[in-house]
């Protein structure tokens, strides 16, 4: 008989398992490639008419983390999906012990729509049913597809641990043509992702924990067809040698020893050698081909679409100016053909004055916001400027600094005189990524960002800071940029629509704001912003009080592009004022249908409050009438009650395609008639007779050919707010008085005479029985009633 520890051995040793080990799918390039392939998985779009089903793996083998992870895979692929209901179409279903449908493809028509719900899908659990889950997709096709009309993929995400049969579904699904790409997660078990796969099943078989190598792969398949394009001829897909590795439990052969192996006989014990095993972790590999698309080093001139990125040729920016012609010399050099008259001069255009003399920072934005992609746009951008702008005689100097969380000042402002040094300097400058802070990169760039560069008196020259981002701000912007115009910083903004409002907060003017729609656009502002950099706008009137409302035509005959379009207007004029409860009050009237107070006069007491509440006025449509919101304006807006200062100048604005002033003409002449200045704004094919009579004494009409002119009329809007502030104020205009009080002059003050029942400086507060009678007056000094800043002695 063999001992009990023998046999104690064998019972231990019988009951220990397998123990699941960490895959890992590795390409065997060099870091460099790595870098390009995870850059170019960014640079491939996938535009076609196409289906596309995930189908996630939620079982408890795979569990909760993996899932999430398979999860920001599947919203990475999406990234890349030009996703309509005419393009691609993306679908979701998550399988356990059941399939369940998490959304149709025929759910969301937009990639926000369709990431966010990725993203809100909750881990399931139960057992790996994968083969239940083929066949429900055999019997109901792909749930809100185009009935195999457009090509059919389907990403499966799983750890192929099934509890069924895959191959057979498997096998079907493909013969009724439906591409199937398998994607591990956490321990996969390869041949069943080879069994899901399509063939050649070594480009349909990918790992989700490598997200960025994952998707590079899965969409360098799909573009050697016409579903998924490269976007340059210069990125190619290439086989690279790889290994699926896992790290198993194997057991190996140590000896022998001896044991009982029963019985011939009552009486025999029959003893022999038996093989004596251990069990030994060792990492198997399992060679393989995987094919990634790669591109140049130097692809920094994207463009996006969507959430879609397209490589582009220097000659797509359209860069020779004036009917110069661009030629391409390789990915991102070109050289222009120029008429005679710009002979000589980069991209035909003529160089910064040398009496421009500027010391400019580029501040880039380099956040996670941002992406990449926006940050190579940017940098593109810079490099341009610095090509077409600085000559030999130019005494203009350039920095460049990128922010995310912090400021880092890449290049020092002066530190480059050669071109070509600079430019290679700019090749050089990294992604950052993290949080979107603008307003600490704008602090710390009026206080770092010249370094060296900034002189003082009168031999320093003209300082600007060129903002160039794509995101919000995560922090406040106002502050520091208020802060950085005190030191007498130029702040000039380039950016996308999504940011013009917080450009227009942090340059001071949309005047100094360039919005770009596309990449093509962004490059063809060089010019403007040479223009910007060299110009000195004019002054407002910003220490004048005044207190000045805008009536903005919202009618259906003006529509709502239109209407946006006097909102940057009115943005653009508010940001020229000083506003504050001392200064200037601004309010906004719309009318259409009906006539609406934005907000009154009293209600925002800082510019950025006003700016963001001009952008927030409705549309209303409708027939408009111009008189009924002018009644609108004098009777509820204009007034003591509703926020109008006593002895502070009024002006009324008024913006109108024309179309509904006939009745104005009375209301106009009751404002005037009661202190308050109006101007008449007319925009296009107007009724000129109906406006002429709007005009006034004074000609207070201004007639704009399209709404897209009107920021070319700014100046002079201006200068007429500026010059009404200028006029003599009655302090009886409007009357201060209420509940019918009467206003009375008296020795360059005014006192109210109330009505009976009513008493106060402005006849405000109902008097009591014994009272002092009817029509008691009460003298007004009116220092008391004009603002802080007009107060005799101040």
């Amino acid at each position: 008989m063999p001992s009990f520890p023998l046999l104690e051995a064998i019972f231990i040793f019988l009951l220990s398992g397998v123990r699941p080990s960490h895959p890992l799918q590795e390409v065997h390039v060099s870091r460099e490639t790595i870098g390009k392939i995870s850059a170019a998985s960014k640079m491939i779009q996938c535009s076609a008419a196409v289906d596309v089903l995930f189908l996630i793996d939620g079982s408890y083998s795979v569990g909760k983390g993996s899932f999430e992870r398979s999860k920001h895979f599947a919203v990475t692929v999406c990234d890349a999906l030009d996703i309509g209901p005419e393009r691609v179409r993306v679908g979701a279903l998550q399988f356990g012990s059941v399939p369940r449908l998490e959304f149709p493809l025929d759910s969301f028509s937009s990639p926000r729509e369709v990431k966010a719900n990725m993203k809100s899908m909750v881990f399931k659990g139960g057992r790996t049913e994968t083969g239940l889950a083929l066949k429900y997709l055999l019997r109901k096709g792909f749930p809100g597809g185009r009935n195999a009309s457009v090509p059919q993929i389907l990403i499966v995400v799983t750890d192929g641990r099934s509890q069924g049969h895959v191959a057979p579904p498997a096998k079907q699904l493909k013969e009724r043509g439906v591409t199937v790409f398998a994607v591990g997660v956490r321990f996969p078990r390869w041949e069943e992702l080879h069994a899901l796969a399509s063939e050649p099943r070594e480009q349909h078989v990918l790992m989700a924990e490598q997200v960025e190598d994952a998707t590079n792969g899965l969409l360098s398949t799909l573009s050697k067809s016409d579903i998924c394009t490269v976007a340059s001829p210069d990125c190619q897909v290439q086989p690279h040698p790889c290994e699926r590795k896992t790290l198993e439990t194997v057991r190996e052969l140590v000896g022998s020893a001896l044991c009982w192996r029963g019985s011939r006989g009552t009486d025999a014990v029959l003893v022999a050698l038996c093989p004596f095993s251990s069990w030994k972790r060792v990492v198997l590999t399992h060679p393989a081909t995987c094919y990634r698309t790669t591109c140049p080093e130097r692809t920094e001139i994207t463009s996006s679409r969507g959430n879609h990125t397209q490589l582009l040729s220097a000659c797509d920016s359209q860069p020779c100016q004036n009917g110069g012609t661009c030629v391409p010399e390789g990915l991102d050099r070109y050289h222009c053909l120029c008429p005679p008259a710009f002979g000589g001069e980069a991209n035909c255009a003529p160089k910064l004055s040398p009496e421009c003399r500027i010391d400019v920072l580029f501040l880039l934005a380099s956040s996670a916001g941002t992406t990449l992609e926006g940050f190579l746009r940017a940098k593109a951008f810079v490099k341009r400027f610095v090509q077409a702008s600085l000559g030999e005689d130019s005494r203009a100097r350039v920095g460049v600094a990128r922010y995310s969380g912090e400021l880092m000042v890449a290049v020092p402002v002066g530190e480059y005189q050669d071109v070509p040094d600079l430019l290679r300097s700019l090749d050089g400058i990294p992604f950052g990524g993290g949080a979107t802070l603008t307003g600490g990169a704008l602090r710390q760039a009026a206080e770092r960002g010249f370094g060296s560069a900034a002189r003082t008196g009168q031999d320093r020259p003209r300082r600007v800071v060129v903002l160039l981002t794509e995101s919000p701000s995560q922090d406040d912007v106002a502050g520091p940029a208020r802060r950085a115009r005190a030191r007498e910083l130029l702040l000039l903004g380039v950016g996308t629509e999504a940011v013009r409002a917080e450009l227009e907060e942090i340059t001071g003017s949309p005047e100094r704001v360039l919005v770009y729609a596309g990449p093509h656009d962004l490059f063809r502002q060089t010019r403007e912003l040479q223009g910007k950099l060299c110009s000195r706008p004019p002054p407002g009137c910003q220490a004048r009080s005044l207190d000045l409302v805008f009536a903005l035509d919202a009618s259906a005959s003006v529509g709502p592009e239109n209407f946006a379009r006097m909102q940057s207007f009115v943005r653009s004029c508010a940001l020229r004022f000083d506003v504050n409860p001392d200064v200037t009050q601004v309010g906004l009237v719309v009318y259409g249908g009906q006539v609406r107070v934005a907000f009154g006069l009293d209600t925002h007491a800082t510019r950025a409050a006003v700016l963001r509440a001009v952008s927030q006025a409705p549309y209303l449509g409708g027939v408009g009438s111009a008189g009924t919101a002018l009644l609108h304006i004098h009777d509820r807006v204009m007034t003591v009650q509703r926020g109008a200062r006593p002895g502070v100048p009024k002006a009324v604005v008024v913006l109108t395609g024309g179309l509904g002033a006939e009745d104005a003409a009375v209301p106009v002449r009751k404002l005037r008639n009661n202190g308050v200045s109006v101007l008449v704004v007319g925009v296009g094919p107007v009724l000129r007779e109906a406006l002429r009579r709007l005009a006034g004494p004074r000609d207070s009409l201004l007639h704009v050919a399209t709404y897209a002119d009107l920021r070319h009329h700014q100046d002079a809007l201006i200068q007429w707010i500026c010059g009404e502030a200028k006029q003599p104020v009655n302090l009886c205009k409007p009357s201060p008085c209420m509940h019918e009080g009467t206003c009375i002059l008296q020795n360059g003050s005014y006192r109210c005479e109330c009505q009976d029942g009513w008493q106060g400086p402005h006849c405000g507060k109902r008097s009591l029985r014994g009272d002092a009678p009817k029509a008691r007056g009460s003298r007004r000094d009116p220092s008391q009633q004009l603002p802080r800043s007009e107060h005799p002695g101040r």
